[in-house]
């Protein structure tokens, strides 16, 4: 059942819409963020593939009907409001931009068109999953773009703010760049690989440390990582290398990963052990990643948990839901430093700025020879139907992500904060519909 999962207020709006005959009225809702979250120079999308299974499912049940009767808030409301509900399904418009697709502030991730009450019911879930995933994948990407050539493994369900929030962490990780995730419902539910071995409580299990190993070697095979500081990680290094093959790898969860990680490797080499990897995890980070890669420490991999998948450094995104148009009027919100823009919007996307215009523009189609941008928000859903059969997988998601990135300037893709903002700016024509907004806003207030 998921009708309910919303605010309060928007089904008491909707209520409200019903009551007053504005149920059928054509509204236009953009989802965007007026400025970028702490530390970060760009967002990177995600979430939209779970976007799209809410609407498309978006039902309410007998039991959720009945018990919005016995709350206060909905007495007064007539018995066809309820029974509007039981019928209720999405027949909007969904535009979007595709999954790992970076943005910037002003910039819509999607637009929903609809009947009134069906754009405005969505409006929790979307932010909710948007906004979450898009803050994972862009952390993860921060993330991969300081290991270079060195994998990252999504760790972190265990420190995520719930179970479910693991999952999906674990997914718009993946987008943003991780070659898989320690959650087995993330790869069940997305095709996503996984990985994991043992834990200290394995190796405690056992009498010995070398019997926990062989046992662990025995069972996987290849695909072996052996745990090697539960009592010492210089022994339990020459202990795994006395075992030898077969054997993917080792990892270290503690101690000076820098000095250990030279140690460990020496200790591999010298056993014919050149193949095997290192990897470390231990409340790492984009920082603490960049000064291994300072000092060149041999390590191979990386599995990061509480700061992935918590975006601890920078927790949340502030998106907003805002309607944009109303049965053809262009609306907008007027108070300080939570204005917006009227009308439907396109992004194109040049080579080192962008151009937010109105969704009937053509921007950039000119003489031969002008670059041709790319228009960001595509048709994803139309009159309720899904467009693009099958969606994108979170695995094409990622290779897109990686290639949009690719394109960014050096800046932008810093881990720090930087003065050399991405251009981003609104056509002429988007300005003139602000300012004729304006003047109607102050014709309304008279």
């Amino acid at each position: 059942m998921i009708g309910l999962n919303t605010d309060l207020y928007e089904l008491t709006m909707a209520a409200g819409y019903f009551e007053s005959g504005k149920a059928k009225q054509s509204a236009t809702f953009e989802l965007f963020f007026r400025r970028l979250p702490k530390y970060r120079n760009y967002v990177l999308s995600a979430g939209l593939a779970q976007v799209v299974d809410y609407l498309l499912g978006l039902r309410f049940e007998e039991a959720e009907i009945a018990y919005l009767q016995t709350l206060p808030q909905f007495q007064g409301v007539s018995p066809a409001f309820f029974e509007y509900l039981r019928g209720f399904r999405f027949t909007g418009d969904l535009f979007a931009a595709p999954e790992g697709t970076p943005m910037f502030a002003g910039e819509p991730f999607l637009t929903v068109r609809a009947p009134l009450i069906e754009a405005q019911i969505p409006e929790t879930y979307l932010l909710a999953m948007i906004g979450f995933q898009s803050l994972i994948a862009t952390k993860a990407s921060r993330i991969c773009e300081v290991a270079g050539k060195r994998s990252v493994v999504e760790f972190g369900t265990r420190r995520a703010h719930s179970p479910e929030a693991g999952v999906l962490g674990g997914r718009a990780a993946y987008v943003g760049g991780c070659i898989g995730s320690s959650n087995a419902e993330t790869g069940f539910r997305y095709g996503i690989p996984v990985y994991g071995t043992a834990a200290h409580s394995w190796i405690q299990s056992f009498p010995t440390e070398r019997e926990a190993f062989e046992r662990l070697q025995t069972m996987l095979g290849p695909a072996t990582v052996y745990l090697i500081d539960t009592y010492d990680t210089i022994a339990g290094a020459k202990l795994a290398a006395s075992l030898g093959k077969p054997l993917w790898g080792v990892r270290l969860d503690s101690g000076n990963l820098v000095e250990l990680a030279r140690s460990v490797r020496k200790i591999l080499d010298e056993a014919g052990l050149q193949d095997a990897k290192i990897m470390a995890t231990s409340d790492l980070n984009e920082y603490k990643i960049l000064e291994f890669a300072a000092v060149d420490t041999p390590i191979d991999a990386f599995g990061v948990g509480t700061d992935l998948a918590t975006s601890y450094d920078s927790p949340s995104l502030g998106v907003v839901y805002k309607m944009v148009e109303l049965d053809g009027r262009y609306t907008a919100k007027f108070s300080e430093d939570k204005h917006t823009m009227p009308g439907s919007k396109q992004v194109f996307r040049f080579s080192d700025h962008d151009i937010v215009a109105c969704s009937w523009e053509c921007i950039g189609c000119g003489p031969d020879g002008q670059e041709a941008p790319r228009a960001l928000l595509q048709p994803v859903i139309l009159n309720g139907e899904l467009v693009e059969r099958p969606m994108r997988t979170a695995t094409e998601a990622r290779a897109y992500a990686a290639e949009c990135l690719k394109r960014l300037p050096t800046a932008s893709r810093s881990l720090f904060e930087t003065d050399k903002h991405y251009p981003v700016t609104y056509s002429d024509e988007l300005q003139e519909l602000l300012a004729r907004a304006q003047d109607e806003n102050r014709l309304l207030r008279c």
